[in-house]
């Protein structure tokens, strides 16, 4: 059943960055061709929508806070998810971001974990910096 969710936020988010990719070649004047695919409503309306999961609370296996997911960014070569986790800090103050692969993160019962990560391996990880628009 995980697999499927999983598949199913996959697939909800490959929707998602096809219709973002295809609007800013769009927006730069550049044909575009567009291929229809079937989709299963059934499968990507169960899914998880990224505006939800903005905001979510990362826990681990044993139910500690570890971080708060600030964003989710697709990689422009090869189209892999990423969560952005803020991480560390005290009332906002110290907090900085880690980039988590969006495949590390499990999603069951509106929870969302990390099942081996701790709030020290996170803040050990390279801070990620926002590109500038």
């Amino acid at each position: 059943m995980q697999q499927a969710f999983n598949r199913t936020c996959r697939i909800g988010l490959a929707s998602l960055l096809a219709a973002l990719v295809s609007t800013s070649a769009l927006a730069q004047g550049a044909q575009q061709s567009i291929t229809e695919r079937h989709t299963e409503v059934m499968q990507t309306g169960t899914g998880f929508r990224a505006s939800k999961l903005s905001g979510a609370t990362v826990y681990n296996r044993d139910k500690d806070k570890i971080g708060i997911i600030d964003d989710l960014v697709v990689s422009p070569s090869d189209h892999t998810a990423f969560a952005i986790l803020s991480v560390g800090g005290f009332l906002g103050m110290g907090k900085h971001y880690v980039a988590v692969p969006f495949s590390d993160l499990q999603i069951n019962s509106k929870q969302v974990t990390m099942p081996d990560a701790t709030k020290s391996s996170l803040e050990a990880l390279p801070e990620f910096k926002y590109a500038p628009d």
